[in-house]
């Protein structure tokens, strides 16, 4: 689906919502009663709940749409994504207690249609008690059940479900330690999750969240209910605003497309004279009408893996001399980049076989000025390693409006 159709879809869905809201009713009190029957073991939503919905972008496209609703003892949701091979529905619910900490909850992960994925679990359940947490997997013909030592635990949920956090915000405000607090999630052992100190302006105070895949900045209002989800300091990059709910998910759901893998693996290379190669394995992310150098995607001062996922990797079989001060010998590096005012620099490492966002300084073997120059739009990052001669080449990063680039000489074989 185009990410503009997607958009659209959501206006029309929101818009058909209220002109038929008194025509489904009985609908609407099936389904949810349907969602209740499929967490017996939590309390029921009060009618006079508030809900809430965000809209996770990356750029331009939709990743992901999140609803929920909170009360004082309960707070159930629903988030639907697309990034990935399928889209999946995750199904949630957290049971409070009278002191606002949750006393269970669960989780479902579902097909598009609303179905459990085949051969997989049917649901997640947790009952936490003072000092213990137990977590149940249910499948259609067994559970797995297993018992965690745990002081007033809390549910570790995944990516793209971030209402929950408002309960975290709550307890905070009502003097609660939240910066770490036990928790457990779907797979593993214990974990962690919690809030950094607020920071506040006005009405607003933001907090980076602890203990999850990524430290997203979350916003919260005066009510602690979560107004902003913010990614774009980590590798994640999709950002959200809340909005008012009432959102038709399952509809919805069969209107989204899988993106499939956001970034694929591309090899750039070049020939230097006979058995002399330079080869560089790197991931292509997307502009997506976000800002480049100094931006969003490459933040001014950080350390960036110059491209996507799996760090960038360099393969050369020739000796190569980057300038005067930086000379590699034939074999395996990683590439980082970093933009600062002073400079835009091309930094290379010997540690190799790792995630992008795994760099370790004390392991540079050392770094170069990259020359940026502007230039035509490149949506999807792209490197060229283009051989000048067989002794001579360049390294071009192109990303956005600019292109960054460093020449190196090659060592010649003798025969």
């Amino acid at each position: 689906m185009r990410p503009t159709s997607l958009r659209t879809s959501l206006l029309a869905i929101r818009t058909r919502n209220r002109v038929d809201a008194v025509a489904r009713p009985v609908a609407r009190t099936i389904a949810l009663a349907a969602a209740a029957a499929s967490m017996t073991a939590l309390t029921a939503t009060p009618a006079a709940a508030q809900s809430a919905s965000l809209v996770y972008l990356l750029g331009k496209d939709t990743l992901a749409v999140e609803q929920w609703t909170r009360s004082g003892t309960a707070l159930s949701g629903e988030t639907i994504q697309r990034s990935g091979a399928a889209v999946v529905r995750l199904r949630y619910r957290v049971a409070l207690g009278r002191d606002g900490r949750p006393s269970g909850g669960a989780l479902a992960r579902l097909q598009a249609d609303g179905s459990p994925f085949p051969n997989a679990p049917v649901e997640t359940r947790f009952s936490i008690g003072a000092d213990s947490v137990v977590r149940e997997v249910v499948f259609a013909d067994s559970t797995q059940r297993r018992v965690f030592a745990a002081r007033q635990a809390m549910i570790n949920f995944p990516t793209f479900v971030y209402g929950p956090t408002e309960v975290i915000a709550s307890l905070r405000r009502a003097g609660v330690a939240s910066d770490s607090l036990p928790a457990l999630g779907l797979a593993g052992g214990l974990g962690f999750t919690g809030l950094t100190a607020p920071q506040t302006a006005g009405s607003t105070s933001t907090s980076t969240l602890r203990g999850g895949p990524y430290a997203m900045i979350l916003a919260f209002d005066a009510s602690d209910r979560l107004i902003s989800v913010d990614g774009s300091f980590t590798t994640n990059k999709a950002k959200a605003q809340r909005g008012d709910g009432g959102l038709d998910l399952a509809a919805l759901a069969q209107r989204m497309r899988p993106t499939g893998v956001l970034s694929g693996r591309a090899d750039a290379r070049a020939g230097f004279g006979p058995g002399g190669m330079v080869v560089i394995d790197y991931g292509r992310p997307s502009v997506r009408e976000r800002s480049v150098w100094g931006g969003t995607l490459i933040p001014m001062d950080s350390i960036w893996r110059a491209g996507a996922n799996d760090a960038t990797h360099l393969f050369t079989t020739r000796t190569l001399t980057f300038g005067s001060t930086l000379t590699l010998a034939p074999g395996m590096y990683t590439l980082w980049v970093q933009h600062t005012t002073a400079g835009t620099y091309l930094i290379v490492n010997r540690q190799t076989g790792q995630w992008g966002t795994q760099y370790d300084a004390t392991q540079d073997v050392g770094r170069v000025p990259l020359t940026l120059r502007p230039s035509t739009h490149v949506e999807e990052f792209t490197i060229t390693v283009s051989a000048v001669s067989p002794a001579a080449g360049r390294i071009e990063l192109a990303w956005g409006d600019q292109t960054a680039s460093v020449d190196f000489t090659s060592s010649v074989v003798r025969r």
